[in-house]
């Protein structure tokens, strides 16, 4: 079992290196969340439960960045950033529509 705190120790100090706090609640994410899958899907395959996992972490990220819509909360971020250069109108095709991005 101590294979399931290799990941979170991974992003403990991954955390620390990258924004300098430590957070106890990311720490344990993996752990507890392992532990539920492992009595949901009834298996002792620990390298099968720790893919699950990272499977719904993704799944979860996906969903909450779509429900927070954060692409247009940062879109100026990402224009600065990677000097991105959006046309003043687009045509949406699906709706033969003009789309502005002012």
């Amino acid at each position: 079992m101590i294979i399931l705190f290799v990941i979170p120790f991974l992003g403990l100090i991954k955390n620390y290196v990258k924004y300098k706090k430590i957070s106890l609640y990311l720490f344990l994410r993996t752990p507890i969340l392992c532990y539920f899958i492992q009595l949901l899907i009834q298996s002792n395959n620990i390298y099968k439960i720790l893919l699950y996992e990272r499977w719904f972490m993704f799944i979860y990220k996906i969903v909450k960045s779509l429900y927070n819509n954060d692409y247009q909360v940062r879109k100026v971020k990402y224009i600065k950033k990677y000097k991105l250069r959006y046309e003043e109108n687009i045509i949406d095709n699906n709706k033969n529509t003009i789309v502005s991005f002012n």
